[in-house]
């Protein structure tokens, strides 16, 4: 008897699922990590007071809840500078008298920009899956096997 040199419908199956499991996971990951489009360059106290006695400051954010300042300089570049507890008046005042325009940030969009804990439960879940096309995948192998031998 010859064999049939073709894949079984099952291994197909199970390879197309697997297949379409990788490109969800694959098309989904960047949405994921998106974050915001302005990327913010960390800086010491010393260059923001270089900075704002050259006076390349066009614009400046303040963060209470995290204690950072960020700021557009003229140049186009972001900046977050840091600051320890107390400072915020103090800083404050010395942009005002220099003509920058100081906005302090709502709560509510203060608390967005605090550090979550990382869950990783799609990662988790991007494992489950791909154990379980492994599972398919090696019984489909097993159950294909056992019935070519049972053939012959």
């Amino acid at each position: 008897m010859i064999r049939s040199t073709r894949p079984s419908p099952a291994l197909k199956i199970a390879l197309s699922l697997a297949c379409l499991a990788l490109a969800w996971l694959l098309q989904a990951a960047p949405s994921l990590g998106a974050e915001s489009a302005v990327h913010f360059q960390k800086e010491s106290i010393q260059e923001y007071e270089k900075q704002l006695a050259g006076a390349q400051i066009a614009e400046a954010t303040f963060n209470k809840k995290v204690r950072s300042l960020h700021l557009t300089l003229k140049d186009g570049r972001h900046v977050l500078v840091k600051y320890g507890k107390g400072e915020e008046p103090k800083l404050a005042a010395t942009l005002r008298a220099k003509g920058v325009p100081v906005t302090i940030l709502a709560p509510a969009a203060a608390a967005k920009e605090a550090k979550k804990p990382v869950k990783h439960k799609l990662r988790y879940i991007a494992g489950g899956i791909l154990v379980v096309v492994v599972v398919v995948v090696g019984a489909v192998l097993l159950i294909d096997r056992r019935r070519k031998r049972a053939a012959e």
